[in-house]
């Protein structure tokens, strides 16, 4: 694959990993980012063929100002969404912006006849028993996936009337580099090294025993890439590895110490996830490759001084 593409979020955790990518390959590369959760920090080693900062707008409606060369894509990775329910429990107003921002990327790439390849969330599984597959109906649970269901009828929407080709990619616990920026917002490994680097104590809920499909983000990286190679007009498949470890497993595989059992406050807290992988296999021929459990017992293995350092790595 060469061209040139947008990556709304390239500056956060996914978004970087994948312009990272791009970059590396060849591609030209535009990012849209309002850095919310997101860092130009992610930026500072990856540079355009001609050794120059690749060039950051801060909103979708900016794509529209841009003529000539730099008005020229060949698709869209669509990763600039609010990702945890929490931050649109402390702002719903953000319900409605992400709505809004996705009518006018899809608008923009209806007039340029562009595919789009977008980050869903396994959260849409929430109250269903796992292991999950796309054909289960998505219960209503809370604001962000409203706005994650929002977004994959939208495209269907526009894909029927318009044939805007699309691919939504419902993501399970993606983990890895250049998660600094989520802060509290990062996956639960990120959290429990952190502490543990700290030296201060790890709350946990559910005594430990959810469960989770961790999902390296190399894995997740490749899995965009394909998805935009793909010929399929428009589709959503399931991310994830299918297979699930105990929080517990995590905190004794990260060598954390320092924890306590603690009162669940939480009111849709999601017990336990796996992806039913079988679609993603089918329709894309994608499988996972990074097993968690030896992607941490590397990382302990390399530990020594600077540790917070080597995270931001």
């Amino acid at each position: 694959m060469s061209g040139k593409y947008i990556v709304t979020g390239g500056c956060g955790f996914i978004g970087s990993n994948i312009v990272k990518r791009l970059v590396s390959e060849g591609n030209g590369v535009v990012i849209v980012d309002n850095l919310s959760t997101g860092s130009l920090d992610n930026m500072d080693n990856i540079k355009d063929s001609n050794g120059e900062k690749l060039k950051v707008l801060r909103s979708i409606d900016e794509l529209k100002g841009l003529d000539g060369s730099d008005a020229k894509f060949d698709g869209i990775f669509h990763l600039g969404m609010p990702s945890s329910t929490p931050i649109y429990r402390d702002d719903r107003g953000l319900i409605g912006k992400t709505a809004n921002d996705t009518v006018s990327l899809w608008e923009f790439a209806k007039d340029r006849k562009l595919r789009i390849v977008y980050a869903s969330s396994s959260s849409l599984y929430n109250k269903q028993k796992p292991p999950f597959n796309e054909e289960m109906p998505v219960i209503p649970t809370d604001f962000y996936t409203e706005v994650r269901l929002f977004v994959e009828r939208l495209a269907r929407v526009y894909y029927e009337f318009y044939g805007v080709r699309s691919m939504g990619l419902r993501l399970f616990s993606v983990y890895g580099e250049n998660e600094k920026s989520k802060g509290r917002f990062a996956n639960l490994i990120s959290q429990i090294e952190w502490t543990r680097d700290r030296g201060e104590t790890f709350e946990l809920y559910n005594e430990g025993k959810a469960t989770r499909d961790f999902t390296h983000i190399s894995d997740v990286v490749e899995a965009f890439i394909i998805a935009m190679k793909s010929d399929l007009d428009y589709d959503i498949v399931n991310i994830g590895t299918g297979v699930s470890h105990t929080i517990n497993q995590i905190i004794e595989a990260v060598g954390l110490k320092d924890f306590r059992y603690v009162g669940n406050p939480i009111k849709n807290y999601v017990d336990d996830t796996l992806a039913d992988t079988s679609k993603a296999e089918k329709v894309l021929g994608f499988r996972t490759r990074v097993d968690v459990m030896e992607y941490i017992k590397k990382r302990r293995g390399s530990r020594g001084p600077g540790t917070e350092q080597e995270m931001n790595k």
